[in-house]
């Protein structure tokens, strides 16, 4: 593989920042919020970001003939199981825990390349996937214990993984003509109806205003992560290779218990600590190119 870009390496570290960041933010904003009325509000918010970005740009809304059915496919792994299911791990276990289990997407890229569409791995990035598996590995086994008494936010953090991975396939393996931020828009739209018809049906109209904290953390988090961050993380799939795109999300968990320890405190082990290390020499083999023999 050719040496990643300075461009592509500022883009993921962005990325890196603003999701990582915007876990602790799910716990705040979760106190006071049911989940799908969070989600609801995260996605409208979002979906409003990203259209008058549009607009303001003049950019095109058309989505190219016989795209419709992927772009479904697209948004309900991408947006509406994510966002439903990483909100309910994190209701179970702390957020850094629960980040850690939902990017165990790069395992799962790797796993679904080879059994369903035969992708070979070279060495070099065999390698980085096993260090990224121990550096997830560490993170999660001092929570083990919080895992056996929550099942469930083991279960639903797993779950979002994996249906990231597929998202991540569906998105990277179609042509999208034309589509530039208008892709991530109608993901995020898409999502709206159900996760919105779901909120009235279980949360109920809410009986009163959540604090301002909770309702700045749901703002942020619909504008910046959700919106901007969104749309970064599709233009690091369509610039670099599949397991590549996916194992650069392995350093997000890091920075989302540094966030949960800084902001919520959250604990920080050794093997944390551990796992950073082991990030940072993953992250090394799969975004640098190997010598030419």
């Amino acid at each position: 593989m050719n040496g990643v870009s300075p461009k592509v390496l500022g883009l993921l570290a962005a990325l890196t920042l603003v999701w990582g960041t915007n876990w602790p933010l799910f716990r705040i904003a979760l106190d006071e919020l049911p989940v799908l009325t969070f989600r609801t509000l995260v996605l409208v918010t979002g979906t409003a970001t990203l259209g008058a970005i549009l607009l303001v740009r003049r950019e095109s809304f058309v989505v190219p003939p016989g795209r419709w059915p992927a772009l479904i496919v697209a948004s309900m792994m991408n947006l509406l199981i994510w966002n439903i299911a990483t909100s309910l791990a994190v209701l179970y276990i702390p957020s850094g825990h629960a980040s850690v289990l939902a990017y165990t997407m790069p395992l799962w890229v790797a796993l679904i390349g080879f059994v369903a569409f035969g992708q070979r791995l070279t060495g070099r990035l065999l390698t980085a996937i096993l260090i990224g598996a121990a550096a997830v590995a560490a993170l999660m086994a001092p929570n083990f214990v919080t895992y056996a008494k929550a099942p469930l936010g083991l279960f639903w953090g797993l779950f979002a993984g994996f249906c990231w991975a597929v998202g991540t396939f569906v998105v990277k393996r179609t042509s999208w003509p034309g589509m530039g931020l208008s892709l991530t828009f109608w993901q995020v739209l898409i999502s709206v109806p159900p996760v919105l018809i779901g909120a009235v049906i279980f949360d109920g109209l809410p009986e009163r205003w959540p604090s301002a904290k909770a309702l700045i953390a749901t703002i942020y988090t619909g504008a910046i992560p959700m919106a901007l961050g969104t749309a970064a993380w599709f233009a690091l799939v369509k610039l670099l290779p599949t397991q590549v795109a996916a194992l650069s999300s392995i350093a997000i968990p890091i920075v989302a218990i540094v966030s949960g320890v800084v902001l919520l405190d959250e604990p920080l082990s050794l093997l944390q600590a551990i796992a950073i290390a082991s990030t940072v020499v993953s992250l090394w083999l799969a975004l640098t190119p190997g010598q030419k023999r």
